[in-house]
């Protein structure tokens, strides 16, 4: 019975071992990404540095219970005021369009088409999977090596780690709209995804999951042309992409929670 419970006893010493070595991990890692990437993050619109092109992270529209995402309408606000205050000259709109009736860019596209952004200074890239795959493709595909990065600002270091670890010269501008139900879910799942970072960039090299041909972005705004849904500008589709023709703006595209910004 002895050796029992001293096997038991070591076992659980192990064990509290091992989660010791995670919180610090989990600590350290987080610390690391917040102090390293904190110059680079502008809390109010209109002390946002000016860059050629913001990168607007894609997320779902509408929450679960039916009512728009404060999180997106943050966003478009925010990106919106941009454009307007001359601190951006084109937005590349990234995120997920997994099914027919899930289109982030689309979405993203009719809410700043509403604000009074011209379609001319906008382009979707419907690809943008995961904040790594909307980073990795922005560089890749559209050819950015500057950007503003436009997203809350408990995602903005992660997001901004990624692009200038890839050698980017990024900043980011916070889309705030206050504290919202259930956001402390995002925050931890966050603060766990900056400490998988780490490793995706050091450890396994992750890639993203579609890349393509190059499509570089010509910042400079068209003076003239029409705002025409179909005029657009956006990357060629995927195998496989929807598209939400049938959609109205406004009409949500799914009732889904709200998720981790680009994953």
């Amino acid at each position: 019975m002895q050796r029992l419970l001293g096997g038991i006893r070591q076992l659980l010493m192990v064990l509290g071992a091992l989660l010791l070595l995670a919180v610090l991990l989990l600590v350290a890692g987080n610390i690391w990404v917040l102090t390293r990437t904190a110059p680079y993050i502008d809390s109010r619109v209109d002390h946002c540095r000016a860059q050629p092109v913001g990168v607007v992270f894609g997320t779902s529209s509408w929450t679960r219970t039916g009512v728009r995402n404060p999180h997106f309408i943050a966003r478009m606000h925010t990106a919106a005021r941009l454009v307007k205050n001359g601190r951006v000259d084109h937005l590349l709109l990234s995120g997920d369009n997994r099914t027919r009736s899930y289109n982030e860019p689309r979405a993203m596209w009719r809410d700043l088409s509403a604000r009074g952004v011209a379609s001319q200074r906008l382009t979707m890239d419907f690809a943008g999977f995961s904040t790594f795959d909307t980073l990795a493709r922005a560089q890749d595909v559209f050819q950015l090596d500057r950007a503003t990065l436009i997203t809350q600002r408990w995602h903005l270091p992660r997001a901004i780690y990624i692009a200038r670890a890839k050698g980017m010269d990024v900043t980011g501008c916070v889309s705030s709209d206050g504290a919202v139900e259930g956001e402390w879910r995002l925050r931890l799942r966050e603060a766990l995804a900056r400490v998988a970072t780490l490793g995706d960039l050091y450890l396994w090299a992750r890639e993203p999951y579609f890349l393509g041909p190059a499509e570089p972005i010509s910042p400079a705004p068209a003076v003239g042309v029409p705002a025409d849904d179909d005029k657009a500008r956006s990357r060629r589709p995927l195998p496989g992409e929807q598209a939400l023709d049938g959609i109205l703006p406004g009409e949500p595209e799914a009732a889904d929670v709200l998720p981790a910004p680009g994953e």
